[in-house]
């Protein structure tokens, strides 16, 4: 998906994180390899919508899609199961991850905050600005950084307790650095968070993180920016980024 294609995504009613998510759970429910028809019954999906969802699970590495053996004349349905890790395309990606975040721990000072930076910068880079002239309002930033967070593969989806906003981060791909280094890690995502709300100049910010609220579940919770905020991030970008 290239970044211009996350932004379509994040002007769509519906983000397409929370449908992935609903997804994934549901796949994780299924004890053995499930078609497609059943997991779209199961949450709610036309067959098609389902179908694509379940791709963007293999794409990012959380399932995999098998073919149904068959002994019988006619065409093999295409099965779809949940993965407990990264696939082995991806364990070069885990190792370098982990490289990185051992080494970030290592350094003297408070190598959270050089984590936090290097998320923020990343989340900007990932993230199309929007015209001069558009407004992002709330809806449309949750939905433009739910794009993004399932882009990277942390299946997202926005809930809202009152007047809270909360996103749960279903999937970590980066578990095995995270549980290693978790300050290090769980910095650079909320880094990231924050880098790409910056961008769409969003009035909200990811105020904070919370790793592992539950089994495989992190939530990170939405807060409205300081207006001072907003024009410190507009000078700041001004003069060259983050970094300067």
């Amino acid at each position: 998906m290239t970044r211009s294609a996350l932004l379509e995504d994040a002007a769509r009613p519906v983000a397409v994180g929370q449908s992935r998510a609903r997804v994934l759970r549901a796949l994780q429910g299924f004890s053995e390899p499930a078609a497609v028809g059943d997991i779209a019954r199961r949450v709610g999906l036309h067959t098609n919508t389902a179908r694509f969802h379940l791709e963007g699970l293999v794409r990012a590495g959380v399932a995999e899609r098998t073919v149904e053996p068959r002994s019988t004349p006619g065409r093999p349905r295409t099965l779809y199961r949940a993965v407990a890790g990264p696939q082995d395309g991806r364990r070069s990606y885990r190792l370098l991850a982990e490289i990185l975040a051992s080494s970030l721990a290592g350094l003297p000072g408070r190598p959270s905050q050089l984590a936090h930076a290097a998320g923020r910068a990343w989340g900007r880079f990932l993230t199309d600005r929007p015209a001069p002239s558009r407004t992002v309002d709330a809806a449309a930033a949750t939905a433009g950084l739910l794009a993004v967070l399932d882009e990277v593969g942390f299946a997202p989806e926005a809930m809202t307790e009152g007047k809270h906003k909360q996103v749960l981060l279903h999937h970590c791909p980066f578990l095995e650095a995270a549980l290693e280094n978790r300050e290090v890690v769980c910095a650079v995502h909320h880094g990231l968070m924050q880098g790409v709300l910056e961008e769409l100049r969003a009035p909200l910010t990811a105020a904070r993180l919370d790793p592992f609220v539950r089994p495989n579940v992190c939530v990170a919770h939405l807060a409205a920016r300081p207006r001072n905020r907003r024009s410190s991030d507009a000078r700041s970008t001004a003069r060259g980024g983050p970094f300067v």
